[in-house]
């Protein structure tokens, strides 16, 4: 069982639901998909929103390991992306050298502001962290009471590990952001950086077409269905 953890937010339901289908549409192994909810997780998580937060998993995303026991792999996301490749390809560049991998992104954002009017707060290793292939044996140190009171930075940075040299590396287009990465028609994972199509503003961004298409697909009724739901 692959073993996959999606970040949640009331304001992108949708994103979530066409992410989610699009992960199973490729799959040629079962998935487990958990939300990162934070209405589920009430006795766990127990920090206050930072006014930084441009999401409400922007923290809660680092429970992944506990939330699986420490044990296995598993794979964390933004809800903000679209999948157009098996994730088995992903989860088989899964290396024990390494306590998480990730892409590691040059990525230095030149506005001040993203979607919602979050402010894009700009750190090293920028988006390290929308997508992360935890080996949840190694990555005891993220325990509910250290998410709960470590920085934004401590967290995003990785600074919970001994070495940067337990972080490995995956392709690029296993996080293709849009809007920043060069345009590739070949991304695997596509992460819609600064807004989703689903917002007008970025309705016309590059794989904009491809999100409304697996929206229509997650949504798809066939006409025996609509016989019966209309009988």
């Amino acid at each position: 069982m692959i073993n996959v953890f999606i970040g949640y937010d009331p304001k992108e339901v949708g994103a979530f639901s066409v992410l989610s289908h699009s992960i199973h549409e490729h799959a040629s192994q079962p998935v487990s998909i958990t939300p990162i909810m934070l209405s589920q997780l009430k006795s766990i998580y127990k920090r206050e929103r930072n006014p930084l937060q441009s999401t409400e998993f922007s923290f809660s995303r680092f429970l992944t390991p506990y939330l699986s026991a420490y044990d296995g792999w598993s794979i964390f996301m933004d809800c903000d992306m679209l999948m157009t490749e098996d994730i088995v390809n992903l989860w088989n560049m899964r290396d024990d050298r390494y306590a998480v991998m990730c892409v590691k992104h040059d990525h230095q954002p030149k506005e001040d502001i993203k979607f919602l009017n979050a402010v894009q707060t700009k750190y090293q290793k920028k988006n390290w962290s929308s997508v992360m292939m935890f080996n949840n044996a190694k990555c005891h140190a993220l325990t509910p009471d250290y998410v709960n009171t470590a920085t934004g930075l401590e967290l995003h940075q990785f600074k919970w590990l001994a070495t940067d040299d337990l972080i490995g590396e995956i392709p690029a287009r296993w996080n293709h952001l849009v809007g920043y990465s060069e345009p590739n028609s070949g991304a695997a994972l596509i992460h819609f950086t600064l807004g989703g199509p689903y917002f007008n503003e970025y309705k016309d961004c590059e794989h904009a077409q491809a999100w409304f298409d697996a929206k229509q697909r997650a949504l798809h009724v066939s006409q025996r269905e609509e016989i019966n739901n209309a009988a």
